[in-house]
Formats: structure tokens, sequence, C-alpha cells
């Protein structure tokens, strides 16, 4: 057996517990457990079918999926990883390019002039890419890349299929959440074009699913629980460097819902560090509203003294950014500060429009406590009487342009409030140690429980031994309850059961047994003592209740 501190809580004494023989895990501290698979899953917060794919890949293990299973054809194309070693060779050959020689020399003045440090771009393996548009597809040829494979890579122009997609730039490579290179980014040196230039979505990538430097920050949001969401690659790396290391940032496009959902799982709170600018409090409103639909905290964050992150970090040094961070305003202050300079809110009208405005928030609250705060918090701010706020409220027309683009979560369920009683304790004996199971399922059947937790238990261990298995780990695959496997794994490491002798095991299911017919046989009195004060015992169904009675005490006799 193993212990060690919880990869998913902060602690200093250790509390994670790794069973071997069991094939888990269980933390005394936060009470995660589980399987492999579940802690790839809630360690990298990814699907089962991916939590499965990461593991054989690593095992060397081939994946056969079921009939009627169909792959996400993306996720699972069988070129995505030779796509992924190409991008990490061209991103680290970009790399010494910027860094080794005389071609890359502008571009690495340009970003040490922007303050960032030669470990920075060691770490965020920053390139540059030749101003010669040719020169790659020269290169990767002799590096016996097929011209087939080249075409579909997304490194060269769709329309001149020799001329690469990047060319004299600076270059930022993307990485997935394991630190692989899986796209780029390129920001423009001199001449005309686009200032940034970003791949777009390939076999091993897609931008609105991805967040530049999550890799980096992984970690920190976990241990943190909170996040910052900024502009772009600059931003991003300019907070990393100045020791902020839960920094992230959406690639080319604005924030989506799937990358709010990635860090959904790890975070209580969002930062949202976008521009000041019209198209900034745009993207802010937009983030502010599909944040507050998943249920997390928000605050934003109001630069001072420069343009972005990296112009602060050059002239006032990291202490005062890592300040200005920490004086990140609640999200329905940053509202309430924009309304009053976009409406004239010292009008019946501005105010209004305002309250129009802010009712989009309140819709995407989760929390009625929270709805009623942000209510009452309008009123006060912008004067308006706390009644006629809320009837507006009640019967409001949300114009187009401040109705919510994504349809909310449903709110989500809370865990059940367990309580383990004799009938959870006597199926968990089982699963500790499975040889009794045999016994119970002959003696019992799931309507025997009165318990639903333990019913549920008990159809988990049904379904695993029709199938076959009745491992631990087959168990908790069954079972799709959150609260259940925490449950399970939390008695099992405990080693509560690891005593339990047949005798004890089998009296528990003699005592679940004799509740049962005892429940039954005093539904059997009811109904006789319904019949027999109607007087209506004409039709034999007294005579059939008796008997059954009688057979029911011969059960428990």
């Amino acid at each position: 057996e193993f212990w060690g501190c919880c990869p998913f809580h902060n602690e200093k004494t250790a509390s994670f517990h790794v069973l071997p023989d069991k094939n888990m895990y269980y933390c005394f501290g936060c009470h995660a457990g589980g399987n492999a698979v579940k802690f790839i899953m809630e360690m990298e917060k990814i699907s089962f079918p991916e939590a499965v794919a990461f593991l054989a890949k690593r095992s060397g293990v081939e994946i056969k999926y079921s009939d009627g299973y169909t792959p996400n054809p993306v996720k699972f194309d069988s070129t995505k990883d030779e796509y992924i070693e190409l991008y990490n060779r061209v991103s680290s050959m970009f790399h010494y390019l910027l860094t080794q020689t005389d071609g890359g020399k502008r571009a690495l003045d340009y970003i040490k002039g922007r303050g960032i440090t030669s470990e920075t771009i060691e770490k965020f393996r920053l390139g540059y890419s030749p101003a010669d548009r040719r020169w790659l597809k020269k290169f990767l040829l002799g590096k016996n890349f097929s011209e087939d494979f080249l075409k579909k890579s997304g490194l060269f122009s769709d329309k001149y299929p020799d001329v690469a997609f990047f060319s004299d730039r600076l270059m930022f490579p993307i990485f997935d959440r394991r630190g692989e290179c899986v796209a780029m980014g390129g920001r423009l040196l001199s001449g005309e074009g686009p200032k940034y230039l970003n791949s777009r979505d390939l076999i091993q990538y897609q931008k609105g699913e991805t967040l530049y430097a999550f890799n980096f920050a992984k970690q920190n949001i976990r241990e943190l629980k909170k996040v910052i969401f900024c502009e772009g690659y600059m931003d991003c790396i300019a907070y990393h460097q100045c020791g902020i290391n839960y920094a992230v940032a959406p690639l080319g496009t604005a924030l989506t819902e799937e990358q709010v959902k990635m860090i959904k799982g790890f975070v209580d709170t969002v930062y949202l560090s976008f521009d000041s600018d019209g198209a900034g409090q745009k993207a802010t409103w937009k983030a502010i509203l599909m944040c507050r639909r998943q249920d997390l905290t928000v605050r934003v964050i109001r630069l001072s003294g420069g343009k972005d992150p990296a112009e602060i970090m050059q002239k006032f040094g990291a202490e005062n950014l890592t300040k200005q961070v920490n004086s990140a305003i609640l999200d329905s202050d940053y509202l309430f500060d924009v309304l009053s300079h976009q409406y004239p809110v010292d009008t019946p009208e501005g105010k209004t429009q305002a309250a129009r405005a802010f009712f989009p928030y309140i819709d995407a609250l989760q929390s009625d406590i929270q709805k009623e705060s942000c209510l009452e918090l309008m009123a006060q701010s912008f004067r308006i009487a706390p009644d006629a706020l809320r009837r507006d409220f009640s019967k409001r027309d949300i114009p187009q342009q401040f109705r919510q683009e994504v349809k909310p979560e449903s709110v989500r369920q809370e865990k059940k409030n367990l309580k383990i009683n004799a009938e959870i304790r006597a199926v968990l004996a089982v699963m500790a140690d499975v040889t009794h199971f045999d016994v119970m399922r002959r003696e019992l059947t799931e309507n025997d429980f009165e318990s639903q937790v333990a019913k549920e238990l008990f159809i988990v261990l049904e379904e695993c031994y029709r199938k076959g298995d009745l491992s631990l780990s087959s168990i908790l695959d069954h079972c799709n309850d959150a609260a259940l496997q925490q449950i399970i794994t939390g008695s099992i490491a405990s080693g509560e059961y690891s005593d339990n002798t047949g005798n004890s095991v089998n009296d528990s299911i003699m005592r679940i047994k004799r509740n049962s017919l005892e429940r039954r046989r005093e539904s059997l009195l009811n109904q006789i003592r319904i019949l027999q004060s109607s007087g209506d015992t004409s039709d034999g169904q007294m005579v059939r209740l008796l008997e059954e009675k009688m057979e029911l005490d011969n059960l428990l006799k």
C-alpha cells in the first residue's frame, strides 16, 4: 500500500491512499476515490473513452470498440499522433532559429524588448519562422515527410502547397494539456498582413476546445481553485513570468463554452483580464454570462498603468501586476460601473435601460439567493425602488444584444445526503469480499432493500456478476453516481470490512430478508383490516390474503 499527498486538494499530511491489490485509490481528506481510469478522468478532466485511450497508449494496449460504439473520428484518428510529432519537431526547429541564428535576431530582440526573459522564451518554446516561405517545405521533405502528409498538416497554404502558412513571424507553439505541440500562432514582425495568424482547426487541435498555456497552468489552477482568462499569448506569458501561473488564453477567438467547461472541474473562481476598449468590454460581458451559467464566481481585473500585462510588468514590475490581480472586483460591481457609464442612470429612461441590460446577468446566476441579492444591489446602486425592479424583472423582455447566446445548463444536482445504515453496510461488506455475493443474490432481490442506496449498490453487483467480473474496478465502472463511488472506495480503503467473517455477512443478509418479509406482512395486515372494515369478503380475496399471510409467517418463523 502507498500513501502520499493528494493531487486533488492542498494538504501537508499525506492522506491519499493507493491499494494496488484492489486497483483503487482513496483520499481520506477530500474523499476522492476510484480506479486508474477515474484517476485520469479527474486529473485531466477528460471523458471515459479519452481516459481509456490515454491509458491504452501508455500501456501499449490496443483498443477494441464494442458493436454500436463509434469513436469521435477527430479524437481517435490514427494520424493524430503523427501530426503531433511533426508540430513538436517544427516548433523545436523554430525555437532554434529564434535563439541560435542571425535570422531570428530581430524577433529575439523584439520579444526581449517586451521584457520577456530567456527562461520564459525557453519555457514557452517561442520561435521564429523564416521569411523565405518555401524554405520549410524543402526542409521537411528532406526529413522524409511525404508531400501528401505535409499538405494536410496546416503548415502550408491551401492554395499554394509549397508556401509556408507562417513566415517572418514570432512563433508561439500551442500545447495540449499534456504539453504536446498541436498548433501554432505567429505574430507579424514587419510588412503587411494580419498582426496575428493562428492555425486552423486540425485533426489534433480544435481551437474552441484548447486554452493557451493550460499545460503550464493546470497544476496551479487545481491547487489554487482559480484561473485567469486573458486576451492573448503575450498577456498570458507576462502573467506566468510574474509568477501568476494560473493564467490561460483563448486562441484567436472569443472565449467559448467548451473552454469554460475545461476548467470548471478545477476552479471556484474565474478572473477575467480583457482589454478595456469596446471589444474587450463585449468579450468580458459574454465571458461573465458563460462562467455564471456554469455556477462559477467571477472577478474582473481592471489593469491600469499600461495597455496590457506585459507593458505593466515591463514598466512597474511583477509586484505591481500581482497587486492589480489581487484587487480584482466582483463581476456585478464591474457591470454596475459599465452600465452607469453606458446609460444616463440619473433619468428614469436610463435606469430602465440599465436594468434591462443587467437582467441577463441575473438570469445566468444559478442561485436564487444570488439573484435576489443582485436585484437589491442594483436597486441601491441606481436608486430604484426594489419592488419596481422586481416587477420589471418578472415581466422582462430582454433586448436581442443582451440575450443569452448559450442555453444555460440545468442546475447541477446536489449529491445525495447519504446516511450509512445496516442495509448499506451489508452490501459494502460484500463489495469488500465478493465471494459472499453468491449467498446474497440467492437470498435477496433488489426489492428486499428498503434503502434506495443499498438497492442501487446491489443492482451494480448484480450487473457485474452477470458480466462475470466482480472486481472493484468493474464495480466502480458500473456505478454512475459519484456519491456512491465515494462511499465504496472510502469504506474499502478504511479497511472497515476487511475482517468480516462469512457468518456476520450471512447474519446481515438474513436480517434484511426478515425485515423485508415483515414489511410485506404488515402491508398484508393493512389490506386485511381494510377488507374487514368494508364488510366485503365474499369474492375470495380475504382467503388469498390469509393464505399469503400464513406463508409469510412460516418464512419468518
